[in-house]
């Protein structure tokens, strides 16, 4: 009897453990995007400081468009990884921040703080977030000079997946 009870548990229990260590290290909220690949979606965005920002306008270079908050605690974290990618790239990337389901008022706040990584979007609508498939911040889409998306991140983006995805975009572009 006893014997029956440890066969038909292990039975149960293997494939339920098989199946949980395939998950770990996956982000759960990262869902591929089918525009990897595809043209980026253009689109026209005021920036806080009242400038009109059109995509199509960058074509020529790659840029990164990372849609953020502040109230987004892992976009705080990657802010300075930002602005630092956003020096280091000066004159060779653009840097596009959207804000995402945010205030004007607040944003404005954080960036005097912090200060900036590039122009500022507001997103007002979510017309652009919707267009990307934004499920959350932080995401980072990554652009090249020709306007396809050939990277998505969800999540914080680190400093060496930055530096390699523009550097690859730039030999390549």
């Amino acid at each position: 009897m006893n014997r029956k009870v440890l066969i038909v548990g292990a039975l149960i229990v293997t494939p339920l453990l098989i199946f949980l260590a395939l998950s770990f290290g996956k982000d759960p909220r990262a869902i591929d995007s089918p525009l990897v690949g595809r043209m980026a979606p253009d689109f026209a965005l005021r920036g806080l400081d009242g400038e009109m920002v059109r995509l199509a306008d960058l074509r020529g270079k790659p840029v990164v468009i990372n849609f953020w908050a502040t109230w987004c605690q892992p976009c705080i974290a990657e802010h300075p990884v930002l602005q630092a990618g956003a020096r280091q790239f000066e004159g060779r990337a653009e840097f596009l921040g959207v804000i995402y389901q945010d205030e004007p008022a607040k944003i404005q706040a954080f960036l005097d703080r912090r200060g900036a990584w590039g122009p500022s979007l507001v997103d007002e609508a979510g017309t652009v977030a919707i267009a990307y498939g934004v499920y959350g911040a932080p995401e980072t889409f990554f652009i090249d000079p020709d306007g396809v998306i050939v990277k998505k991140l969800t999540g914080s983006v680190y400093p060496d997946e930055l530096a390699n995805q523009l550097n690859s975009m730039l030999r390549n572009g």
